[in-house]
């Protein structure tokens, strides 16, 4: 029996991050590309260069870092697009073109405003173009499973004969059943000519809950690449989830008699590296990666997983990485024991960020009972991968007085190496803290969302404060840690401001400040 390789093509840093209120900087999509690539991914589709210069920079540093996957840039099938990208991949070992355009008749009359015959020309005119820039091109039909039939037969026809490499065929708004995807896919890739000069893909989004299953229902009919993201993030109900598609393949290779180059044993720690990146929690129920996928709490199902795991657990926490213990570090442990641990657990970072992320460690040792791997995660996110390179504003001290009325908060900022100080009224300390810093910093951004998690159950658990801030048209995440939760909401509300002025300068865009604004 021959067993065929399926690629895993990523598309986190893509379509991934257009996900409602995530925004990563530069440094946070690197270290996400580096675990993606020591993972084994075959594919990162790193941005959408076009789209900003911000995008275009990603790329390019993830082209010229990432090693041993293809990098993918996104266009849209236009020759500006397709330069653009053809531009920020050119570092990478292999880089990739990903160009696409709509071919469903609703996507086609009031979006494209493009006849039929028209969309087939510019397929052609498009693939060629990127094929001429680089090796491989991968093309994409939007909207492919709204689309007839023998019209997408027609378009994927031309651009392999234009010289693409892959060919996607997605289900951009979640909306088939996997019987019905399957047959689809089939009569296309029957119908298309010469469709075995090509891969076949498809990228399934989630509005149905069914991504997953539409995936691996294409594995089966002959897909030999899947586009997904770690943990199924994505526009509006997601994407196809990475782990849960690699290891329903695993699995089940005996239904499916595929392999993926993928080293499951990293897919926990790349879940959780992602999830606190992006701010989007992990439910503790999700497939592979959720907290409490390897957990038995029924009696009848312990009995059995104390006489044989098998019993309850279809795979080992250990094949997907997922630890059965929690780390326990404390003021004891060592740099040399606190690195490896760091390292164990997916980060990169310089020797400069080591020997910053140990002297923090260090004086939460002093603050906590016991440090876990829980903890060490937060900080690491937070307070090394999360600050902003060229802060403007630098939390120094604050003071802050509370009771059954309003609050009182004084808070001392570093701007620039010059010490600024104001004090605000609020309901409640984190209100008035909010509002001392928006008098010194002199602009009103509007908080779209503010929440506390914390990092273990116990008292004195590191609170871990995220908020979205909203100025004009620029939206930011920001994050802060601290046993202290004022501290944390603080430091995470001034890492907001340090991105949004870090987004305006990548936009070439001048914040005009007013003093005391209130």
């Amino acid at each position: 029996m021959t067993i065929d390789r399926v690629r895993i093509f990523d598309t986190t840093l893509r379509d991934g991050e257009q996900s409602a209120g995530i925004n990563l900087n530069r440094a946070e999509k690197i270290q996400i590309a580096r675990q993606l690539a020591a993972m084994g991914v075959d594919v990162i589709e790193a941005g959408f260069p076009a789209a900003s210069q911000g995008d275009f920079d990603a790329v390019s540093a993830i082209a010229h870092e990432a090693r041993g996957p293809i990098i993918a840039g996104l266009a849209r099938a236009n020759e500006g697009d397709i330069k653009r990208a053809a531009d920020a991949v050119k570092g990478a070992e292999r880089g990739r073109i990903h160009t696409f355009i709509a071919t469903s008749p609703i996507h086609m009359e009031y979006k494209l405003k493009m006849a039929p015959d028209e969309v087939v020309r510019r397929t052609s005119q498009a693939v060629a173009y990127a094929s001429s820039l680089v090796k491989d091109v991968e093309f994409s039909a939007e909207d492919a499973s709204r689309s007839e039939v023998q019209f997408l037969i027609e378009v994927f026809s031309a651009a392999i004969a234009a010289g693409a490499t892959t060919i996607n065929v997605p289900d951009t708004v979640g909306y088939a059943t996997p019987g019905e995807f399957g047959d689809f896919l089939s009569r296309i890739m029957e119908g298309t000519e010469n469709s075995h000069k090509a891969i076949w893909s498809v990228h399934v989004h989630n509005d149905l809950g069914l991504a997953v299953a539409n995936s691996i229902e294409a594995v089966r009919r002959g897909a030999r690449q899947v586009e997904c993201t770690i943990n199924g993030i994505g526009e509006r109900a997601g994407n196809a989830s990475l782990e849960e598609i690699v290891m329903a393949l695993k699995v089940r290779k005996d239904v499916f008699s595929v392999y993926t180059g993928i080293d499951t044993t990293r897919l926990y720690d790349a879940s959780r590296l992602v999830s606190r990146l992006t701010g989007v929690q992990v439910p503790p129920n999700k497939a592979i990666v959720g907290d409490n996928a390897f957990a038995h709490e029924a009696g009848i199902h312990q009995h059995g997983i104390m006489c044989k795991r098998e019993t309850y657990e279809i795979m080992h926490p250990k094949d997907v990485g997922a630890p059965e213990s929690k780390l326990v570090m404390g003021k004891h442990s060592g740099h040399h024991a606190f690195v490896k641990e760091i390292k164990a657990m997916g980060y990169a970072l310089s020797e400069e960020e080591f020997k910053r992320a140990f002297t923090l460690f260090k004086e939460l040792c002093d603050k906590k009972e016991m440090v876990t791997k829980s903890d060490m995660e937060a900080l690491i996110v937070d307070e090394i991968l999360s600050v902003c390179p060229d802060r403007k504003f630098v939390v120094k001290d604050f003071a802050v007085q509370s009771g059954r009325g309003k609050a009182t908060a004084t808070v001392s900022l570093t701007e620039n190496g010059h010490d600024v100080s104001d004090a605000a009224t609020g309901n409640g300390p984190v209100d008035a803290s909010y509002a001392a810093i928006r008098r010194i910093i002199g602009i009103e951004p509007e908080l779209r969302a503010y929440r506390i998690l914390s990092s273990t159950e116990k008292s004195d658990a590191l609170g871990e404060a995220r908020v979205t801030l909203k100025y004009y048209d620029m939206e930011v995440q920001g994050r802060g840690s601290s046993t202290d939760v004022i501290e944390a909401s603080i430091k995470a509300y001034i890492n907001g401001i340090n991105r949004l002025y870090q987004t305006a300068a990548a936009r070439g865009v001048e914040i005009v400040r007013q003093r005391k604004a209130g």
